[in-house]
């Protein structure tokens, strides 16, 4: 029996149920004919016109993106408009697209789970948790042996992919650290969560001035973690290579593929 979009997009609901997704979050399929085959399925972190080209390009009749295309209201689809252009493509090749967002960052191998292993952090733990104590959003551990800001920065840098950002620290470079918190994408909603402000560090993307100022000054009396803010789509891109493995068996008999492109929004940066 062949795959069908229906049974692709069934496999990934049971992986990152809809259910684990935040009340303001637009997941699941956005375009495609459930009864529609599918053989082969990309991952990206965005619907882009280089990661839809890149999957046309592959034979994907699928792809699967961790932010969603249509998160906020669009009242056209006209194609000279990145969003139409993007849906007009897919539409054109036959690829179906779908997301898996927030309900890919509570899961016991999301977003920040797999930066928190790649990190090697132990006894790692949920900063929000759901109601499976195991299962929510972020992660808290802590490192095998002590190390300092600054070289932690550098191996987050060696780590990720790179980008115009790369990362930046708030914190004393020789600082020790060894609990670390960590939220995989924009993060600073999670600045005051005692998980967090008990941590030596936090790692997450997207950081503000003001929140991450009256963070840096609170750290200073003793009062919170160093921060170190990394690309949000470098974040996050760590998770697609475990995601793949994962539709892999879901899905026995499609090919499943990752994109490589990177699209984080900065091109370069002057300094």
């Amino acid at each position: 029996m062949p795959t069908t979009l229906a049974d692709a997009d069934a496999a990934i609901s049971a992986l990152w149920p809809p259910s684990g997704a935040e009340s303001w979050d637009a997941v699941g399929l956005i375009a495609g004919d459930p009864g529609a085959e599918v053989t082969a399925v990309h991952l990206a972190v965005d619907a882009v016109p280089e990661t839809v080209d890149e999957a046309l390009e592959l034979g994907a009749q699928l792809l699967l993106t961790h932010h969603p295309l249509l998160l906020r209201g669009v009242t056209s689809v006209a194609e000279d408009r990145y969003k139409g252009l993007v849906l007009a493509r897919l539409i054109r090749g036959g690829a179906a697209l779908i997301a898996a967002h927030t309900n890919a960052d509570v899961v016991a191998r999301g977003t920040s789970a797999v930066l928190a292993e790649r990190l090697g952090l132990r006894e790692t733990r949920p900063i929000e948790p759901g109601s499976d104590p195991a299962l929510g959003l972020g992660r808290v551990g802590r490192l095998a042996e002590p190390t300092t800001l600054g070289a932690l920065a550098r191996r987050l840098a060696d780590l990720l992919p790179a980008t115009a950002q790369g990362v930046r620290a708030a914190g004393e470079y020789d600082r020790e650290v060894v609990s670390v918190a960590l939220c995989a994408g924009a993060g600073d909603s999670l600045l005051a969560h005692p998980a967090v402000v008990g941590a030596d560090v936090y790692v997450t993307s997207d950081l503000r001035h003001h929140p991450a100022s009256e963070a840096r000054e609170r750290a200073r009396l003793g009062r919170g973690p160093a921060l170190l803010d990394v690309s949000h789509w470098a974040s996050e891109w760590l998770w697609l290579d475990v995601a793949a493995e994962q539709l892999r068996g879901a899905l026995p008999g499609v090919t499943v593929t990752v994109s490589e492109l990177r699209t984080d929004p900065w091109d370069f940066a002057i300094v």
